[in-house]
């Protein structure tokens, strides 16, 4: 039997055959068409002396794949990267590998875009202009800046992106017209926070990063950045307050730790939580005068559904 040697796509072929919007609508449709994020295997770690290994496998009908990615946390002072790894894809049937991704690009992707497909239905509803404010501004704070640009175009105009980070002098080249760089804390956080239509929160932070009691009825927060029980970017008193969506509750009792430590402090129970799939499908449509929530703890199916639209782009192409 003559083997075949299988593809590596790497970060700019990643970008160059899959857009945000794609990746949005890749993950919409496998909602749509009844796979439910409940049926996912749990990730799991596995500490090795200078760090940990990450394992998210997942399948579906015709694809099975695995995310295998280390986190090194003393890379920082090395110059290389604290999070790498690689993704395999593989036959769902004779498991045979079809192709071999960069899993930090495709992390970059995906996370993004399984938050546009929660919250679209709320962004959709009108077409008034949008401020954003976004904590942070890694990978994921500008990747989801630019996938909500993306979603939106020709629907929904942004009239501006504000981030708040530590150290504002380091992210100068991410300023121009309508995007503006602002330090954490103090008055003007306050204020971009209580004007903002969408804010997301994309930090290593904790704690929260923001006094919730400024969000406005009609505001959406996305929170991706914790991914732990104890550790959160949003308060107690906005889980309250919101319409909280979820990838699966199961999953989010588990790592979520703005949704763990909310249930703690009773400000919700677990009936509280919505599932990101009613949302998509259609089975829920969310109320107009409280703010949305979706907290994302990152789930390997994600990954799954994103790599296929890859690969099918790239078949395509040859």
């Amino acid at each position: 039997m003559t083997y075949t040697p299988f593809p590596y796509i790497g970060p700019e072929q990643i970008a160059a055959l899959a857009s945000p919007r794609e990746a949005v609508e890749a993950v919409e449709a496998a909602l749509r068409a009844g796979f439910d994020p409940a049926d996912d295997p749990a990730r799991s770690h596995v500490d090795v002396r200078h760090g940990q290994f990450l394992i998210m496998p997942s399948e579906r009908a015709d694809s099975a794949g695995v995310k295998i990615v280390t986190v090194a946390p003393h890379n920082s002072g090395t110059g290389l990267p604290r999070i790498q790894g690689l993704y395999v894809l593989f036959d769902a049937v004779t498991l045979t590998p079809k192709a071999l991704l960069d899993a930090p690009a495709l992390t970059a992707l995906r996370t993004p875009a399984v938050s546009m497909a929660a919250v679209r239905p709320v962004l959709t509803r009108t077409t008034e202009p949008l401020n954003v404010v976004v904590f942070g501004a890694g990978p994921q704070g500008v990747g989801h800046a630019d996938t909500l640009k993306s979603v939106l175009y020709g629907t929904r105009e942004i009239s501006s992106v504000t981030y708040v980070v530590q150290r504002p002098e380091a992210h100068t080249a991410l300023r121009h017209a309508d995007v503006a760089v602002v330090a954490t804390g103090g008055r003007h956080t306050a204020n971009v926070v209580r004007d903002a239509d969408v804010v997301v929160c994309a930090t290593t932070s904790r704690r929260p990063v923001f006094d919730s009691s400024l969000v406005r009825d009609d505001a959406v927060v996305i929170a991706v950045g914790s991914h732990e029980p104890d550790a959160r970017e949003v308060d107690a008193g906005l889980l309250r307050r919101a319409q909280v969506i979820v990838e699966d509750v199961t999953t989010a009792l588990r790592e979520c730790g703005d949704v763990v430590m909310a249930i703690g402090e009773n400000a919700i129970t677990r009936e509280h939580l919505i599932t990101m799939r009613s949302v998509v499908s259609g089975e829920v449509e969310l109320a107009t005068d409280r703010p949305v929530l979706f907290k994302s703890a990152g789930m390997s199916w994600q990954d799954l559904v994103v790599a296929e639209a890859i690969v099918s782009r790239l078949d395509e192409s040859r």
